[in-house]
């Protein structure tokens, strides 16, 4: 059996940094986790808009066809509780940005089974209304609204955190800071005045002009002001490292050539914060994600104690 999920997979914004100690919402996930002959993906929601186009069923097809395996896709209510469904064993894979792979694995009960390198393009961009008086990071004010997606998003967070802090601007101080919950939320206060500036990942401004609910912008409505710095990982898929050796040896098998460019089409959404042309890395050693150490530490979150 599958179970669909009516709502988008999100490897860009990761819930809350408080997930680290356990997380209510891993009650959606299934209690058979630890079954060798079922995979079980866990994935969550980006926008709540019914009629966005997933591939869940392709997923799970694909990823059977390589596994060989039943492939179960269920849906858990934030990105907090993926990790923690994941390091319960309640599911055995799930698909993060850096920064959330680098606190998981900090708890050393979650691994890192693949990683797929950064490219040199910014991580993340913060926008504003065409029409706003901000015109560069320099004009910002203690008086200013600047909406994040949440406070483990690599590209809703951390990195335009550091972005602003090379900027010589500190939350509290320099501006207000307003988490909305997602990146799709931070469009909305934006557009409705709640926000100055929305921090987000580049690609979602690609889809300006295009109708789409996630970026709810024409083109030439928004402009950005800064953009961030690369990260170093873009995406990894993270297991429980109890799983059975054969379950573990059929995901490293099948993983890269899930997410490979021959299924991009297919797969959508899930594969555009995926980088083209970067092969992944097969079980990566925890220094790979060492500098997200530098970078979370500016938001005053420790994760120096990684594996």
């Amino acid at each position: 059996m599958r179970t669909h999920m009516p709502k988008i997979l999100s490897s860009l914004a990761i819930g809350s940094a408080l997930f680290l100690t356990g997380c209510g919402g891993s009650s959606e996930a299934s209690d058979e986790g630890g079954s060798d002959d079922v995979i079980r993906y866990a994935t969550l929601p980006l926008s709540d808009d019914p009629s966005a186009d997933v591939p869940v069923e392709e997923i799970a097809e694909l990823l059977e066809g390589y596994t060989g395996m039943e492939v179960v896709v269920t849906e858990v209510p934030n990105y907090s509780a993926v990790i923690e469904a994941v390091r319960a064993g309640h599911e055995d894979i799930g698909l993060m940005s850096g920064f959330p792979s680098a606190l998981a694995i900090n708890t050393g009960e979650v691994d890192s089974l693949v990683a797929w390198p950064g490219t040199d393009e910014p991580a993340s961009t913060c926008i504003v209304m065409d029409d706003s008086p901000l015109e560069s990071l320099d004009d910002i004010t203690p008086e200013t609204t600047v909406a994040f997606a949440d406070a483990a998003s690599s590209s809703g967070f951390f990195m335009p955190t550091h972005m602003l802090h090379e900027a010589g601007l500190a939350a509290g101080e320099d501006f207000e800071e307003l988490f909305s919950g997602g990146h799709d939320r931070s469009f909305m206060a934006l557009k409705e005045g709640q926000a100055d500036v929305a921090c987000t990942a580049p690609l979602f401004t690609e889809m300006a002009g295009e109708d789409n609910p996630m970026f709810p912008f024409d083109d030439g409505e928004t402009r950005s002001i800064g953009e961030s710095i690369s990260m170093p990982v873009s995406m990894s898929a993270l297991t429980n490292p109890d799983m059975s050796d054969s379950k573990r040896e059929a995901l490293l098998e099948a993983i890269p050539q899930l997410f490979s460019e021959e299924n991009r089409d297919a797969l959508g959404i899930y594969m555009e914060s995926m980088p083209e042309g970067v092969e992944p890395i097969v079980e990566p050693e925890t220094e790979l994600f060492q500098p997200f150490v530098d970078i979370a530490s500016v938001a005053e979150v420790d994760i120096s104690d990684l594996g």
